[in-house]
């Protein structure tokens, strides 16, 4: 039986699965991605990651029929490379042609949030679901509109890039060079550089949100904010796309209703011509680009078993 590899590219590790033809994991590992060693060097580690996994896979009687890649940045998935990457770093990288010519398999590349939509939509908390939006909030803020399990990319490879709204006009400066983005007040990377510059504390955002529960003035002060900033956002894009269902995932989503409760009711007053959808968190958690790249593998072996001819 055919299993196939993924692999998720994060700013700090690379996350990788051998799954089966269900879609089961029956292994996982996982690498630094070592982006202080400059964009290139983690080209290689990509690479090699890959072509390492595959011949472990063999030599333990996994026979592989296929490669997923889910990659940060901007993603040509049509052709199969990284455009740019502003967190590692990398511009027009042929990531399909380079695995596909070090392992010999066919070779998919996703964005790592419409993967993570993927995953989501197959196995997690879109099920039976034919539309939703899935939004990772997380060092930034992503969504994938899902429609019958399929992402949409948009016709520059840039569609859900909502961290980039600017939803407070006039406001803190963005890395991307617009005044007021919601993903400066709303990320949970956001929250968490917030409450440390109020407070001189780290923590992180579930911490955050219990603080501003239990009345903490200045983790009020911030979770109010980033709540009030992703139902801004996240009403704008109901108002263009009119979901019934948002999957929220990401470090923001890990406090549960204390961050849908009042995202909800902060979106109901907000609410004109626009429903508000229902809101859930997603199930799958950090593992859910692995398991998307991986689902969109084993979307290729039809094509693969085909391609080769039968049998002889």
């Amino acid at each position: 039986m055919a299993h196939v590899i993924a692999l998720d590219v994060g700013g700090t590790g690379i996350k990788a699965a051998l799954l089966d033809r269900a879609g089961q994991v029956v292994q996982r590992s996982w690498r630094p991605t070592g982006r202080e060693r400059g964009p290139q060097a983690v080209v290689r580690s990509i690479v090699d990651f890959a072509a390492d996994l595959h011949r472990e896979a063999t030599d333990a009687g996994h026979p592989v029929s296929a490669v997923g890649l889910a990659l940060p940045g901007i993603v040509d998935e049509a052709t199969g490379r990284g455009v740019h990457s502003a967190t590692i770093g990398w511009r027009d990288i042929p990531f399909r042609d380079l695995v596909r010519e070090r392992t010999g398999l066919p070779t998919v590349v996703s964005h790592d949030v419409r993967a993570g939509g993927v995953a989501e939509a197959r196995l997690g908390a879109g099920r039976g679901q034919r539309r939703f939006l899935f939004v990772p909030v997380g060092t930034s803020i992503g969504a994938a509109l899902m429609t019958d399990g399929r992402a949409e990319s948009g016709a520059n490879d840039r569609a859900g890039e909502i961290g980039h709204l600017v939803v407070r006009p006039g406001g803190e400066r963005c890395a991307c060079g617009a005044a007021g983005c919601a993903e400066n007040y709303a990320s949970a990377a956001a929250v968490e550089r917030r409450y440390a510059a109020a407070t001189g504390v780290r923590a992180d955002p579930a911490l955050i949100a219990r603080r501003a529960a239990d009345g903490e003035p200045a983790a009020v002060a911030v979770w109010d904010e980033a709540v009030s900033v992703l139902a801004d956002t996240l009403m704008l894009c109901c108002t263009v796309v009119d979901p019934p269902l948002v999957v929220l995932g990401g470090g923001l989503a890990e406090s549960g209703d204390l961050l849908l409760d009042p995202l909800r009711a902060r979106m109901t007053e907000r609410a004109a011509v626009a429903v508000v959808p229902d809101l859930v968190r997603a199930q799958l958690g950090d593992r859910a680009g692995c398991l998307g790249a991986g689902l969109l593998a084993a979307d290729l072996r039809p094509a693969a078993t085909a391609a080769r001819g039968p049998a002889q």
